[in-house]
């Protein structure tokens, strides 16, 4: 296997080259301003009169084979403090826009849109964007990986849309103090991103391949500055927060606990390009449930981070290594203890190093025994080549004051585990070949032999063909207790190729076949798991999808397993089961009001038995303020006894009322026949001014049957943004 992993590495590095950047040709040059300028969507300020223009922009979907239909012009300038642009969407035709909500950090493909890329350190790797929909609704993130965007990421700035009868005007201010930018240089990575779900059609000023997204930096043009852009200056924010809580247990009669809590957090620029947050008692409250799933699966489920602090400028922590080997994953830190406080050192050191720091502090929880401990991660990002990066990670977590065995009526802790990585990342000029190359070791009191993890892909994907090769492995000590590792003693490898053919007429866009393998072994090469996915996806002019896909599953179980996961019998380790399902899909065109996706599946399952499966998702906008949506998932499973046949349900029902752009109301409902729960979550958030809120949340848990309350909670919580 490590054989595999250096060959793999040699290679991927192989790959990447210097070479001038794609699109270099294009280029928009920008010019202090003239006059003041007022953000309000109407251009009629001198400023904006000689601006320069960048116009003409390529289709990149349905085909990337022509300039868009839809026009587009897009101006910039600047002055001391900000950094101005003015996007003028043409309609194609006279009608209504098309948008979900007013809600801030909106769905792409939900909404009429223009998007800004900026690459402030023309780096092709990371960078900033912005944007709005057509009702004014703000987008705003970091950049990374060379194309991903960030939403998580907060801070000011000013903008307003204005719509008239042939199109809507963005019109918008960045402060350079809320940008991380390379002092001195006079070129940046810049494109722009237009939807017009009308027509169908998604476009950018430099030309990228359809196979790619809009926000790729590889194929970002260029912003020619007349002179340096303007240094930032001191950058200091306070965000302090009190709130109060009520909370009530009913199924313990505890009487109603009432609660309050203050602290808040610190932003700090030491540098244009680096920026130091602190934290203090934080608290999450106003953080949205997770969206529950039926468990059906063998091994711990994942669900993702939600919480900002650790979500900002936190990629190149949660991005190191691949879903089933993270060695550090956030959710670990605070979810059973309180945090106390923490820090993160995070941002560009110069245009090819780029660092991490975390350390965060939880309290101890007596009930449980749980010692107070330790959360420390460092990364480091290393540019090499075109776009690649060699990039280390260290991850530390340490008790304190705490000997394991002194309590055995308490669960046991360990005293610390240490993970130290190494990845190559992969990223060819244009952007046809990725990759990745990783290799981790984790160190564990009394625990030594067999502890690493190793793992590879390579990928490349042209407009017709996608192709690619992973493999993992990971030894059966290794552990990762800051981490989601929730395999270990094993060996994978994960083979895909796709193709795409595109008809010239028709309703169909495009249509073809993937064929794909999942393969598990044990560290003796025997075969414990595998499955075998053959598909077909067909893409339509109008934007709806449908896919049809046949499966092949066998496995042999490493320990006991209930199949319901529902408390029943288990079957027995070492047996072996083998299965075939189909699977139906269609996810309806976005044009219209009413939207819908539905899938179904049936086949076998374990023990000789059969699932039948139905997921939908429906939709309903009064737009811009009001949107409806219901997923419901049905799964029927049908075992002999003890199981039986089963039955379960898991309803969501969600309702987002967005009054303007700054007053937004949400409620969800899951109830979940599985855990037996009922779950309401309603929040309501004033923005009350920029990056300042006011929350109040209300959650309930109920008893399905008989219908009873298990326990609820109401938060009041306010934050404001202070700024030096």
């Amino acid at each position: 296997m490590q054989r595999i992993i250096l060959l793999l590495t040699g290679y991927m590095m192989s790959l990447s080259v210097f070479c001038q950047k794609i699109n270099a040709s294009y280029q928009l040059h920008i010019h202090k301003a003239n006059s003041q300028i007022k953000i309000d969507g109407v251009p009629d300020e001198q400023a904006w009169q000689e601006a320069g223009l960048a116009s003409n922009f390529f289709m990149v979907l349905p085909m990337d084979s022509s300039h868009a239909l839809v026009h587009t012009d897009v101006k910039m300038t600047y002055d001391d403090k900000n950094l101005y642009i003015l996007a003028i969407c043409y309609l194609p035709a006279p009608g209504p826009y098309m948008v979900e909500s007013l809600r801030k950090d909106f769905v792409f493909g939900k909404n009429d849109n223009f998007l800004l890329f900026m690459d402030t350190f023309d780096d092709q790797t990371n960078g900033f964007s912005f944007g709005a929909n057509a009702a004014g609704a703000q987008w705003d993130g970091t950049m990374y990986e060379g194309g991903k965007v960030d939403l998580n990421w907060e801070n000011k700035w000013q903008s307003a849309v204005k719509n008239y009868p042939d199109k809507w005007i963005w019109e918008a201010a960045f402060p350079f103090k809320t940008l991380r930018y390379k002092k001195g240089i006079k070129e940046w990575g810049v494109n722009f991103s237009r939807l017009d779900i009308k027509m169908a059609e998604k476009s950018s000023w430099a030309p990228v391949p359809r196979q790619f997204p809009t926000a790729s930096l590889a194929y970002s043009g260029t912003l020619v500055w007349d002179e340096a852009p303007p240094a930032a200056g001191s950058n200091i924010s306070l965000i302090p927060y009190g709130l109060g809580r009520m909370t009530k247990n009913y199924s313990t009669n505890d009487k109603a606990k009432y609660h309050a809590e203050f602290g808040g957090d610190a932003k700090i620029a030491l540098s244009s390009a680096l920026n130091l947050d602190l934290t203090v008692n934080p608290d999450f409250s106003q953080v949205e449930v997770d969206q529950q799933v039926t468990n059906l699966d063998r091994y711990e489920l994942f669900f993702p981070e939600k919480r900002q602090f650790f979500l900002e400028n936190g990629d190149q922590f949660t991005n190191f290594g691949y879903a089933g080997i993270r060695p550090f994953f956030s959710r670990r830190i605070g979810l059973n203890a309180p945090i106390l406080f923490g820090a993160r050192l995070s941002g560009k050191l110069d245009r090819n190093w780029r660092m991490g720091l975390m350390d965060m502090q939880t309290g101890k929880v007596d009930s449980v025994g749980l010692p107070s401990q330790n959360f420390t991660v460092l990364a480091l990002q290393r540019r090499i080549f075109a776009r690649s990066n060699i990039g280390f990670l260290f991850v530390n977590k340490q008790s304190f004051h705490y000997q394991p065995g002194q309590d055995s009526s308490k669960p046991q802790y360990s005293k610390f585990n240490r993970n130290f990585g190494i990845e190559y990342n992969l990223a060819s000029s244009n952007n046809l070949w990725t990759g990745k190359a990783l290799l981790l070791k984790s160190f564990s009191p009394g625990i030594s032999g067999n502890d690493f993890s190793a793992a590879g892909h390579l990928q490349y994907a042209s407009r017709k063909w996608t192709i690619l090769w992973q493999n993992e492995f990971v030894g059966r000590n290794f552990t990762a207790e800051a981490g989601y590792v929730p395999r270990q003693g094993y060996i994978r490898t994960n083979p895909s190729i796709s193709r795409l053919f595109f008809p010239l007429r028709g309703p169909v866009l495009s249509h073809g076949p993937t064929l794909a393998g999942v393969y598990f072994f044990d560290q003796s090469w025997n075969a414990t798991d595998n499955q075998t996915i053959l598909a077909y996806n067909v893409a339509f002019r109008d934007q709806s999808l449908f896919g049809a896909t046949v499966t092949h599953d066998y496995v042999k179980l490493l320990k006991p397993f209930d199949p319901t996961n529902s408390g029943k019998d288990t079957l027995a380790r070492e047996s072996q089961h083998r299965f075939n399902t189909a699977t139906l899909g269609f996810t309806s065109k976005p044009q219209v009001l009413f939207t819908y996706a539905l899938s179904v599946s049936y086949g076998g399952y374990y023990a000789e038995g059969t699932r039948f499966a139905i997921n939908n998702s429906l939709g309903y906008r009064f737009q811009p303020f009001v949107s409806i949506q219901i997923n419901t998932s049905y799964n029927n499973i049908r075992l002999p006894q003890p199981w039986g046949n089963n039955g379960f349900w898991l309803v969501g029902p969600r309702v987002d009322i967005t009054f303007t752009n700054n007053l937004y109301f949400t409620t969800f409902v899951q109830y979940n026949n599985q855990q037996k729960n009922v779950n309401v979550n309603t929040r309501l958030q004033w923005r009350y001014r920029p990056a300042s809120d006011l929350f109040f949340v209300y959650t309930d848990n109920y008893y399905p049957a008989p219908f009873s309350v298990r326990n609820r909670a109401v938060v009041l919580k306010m934050t404001y943004w202070l700024n030096w």
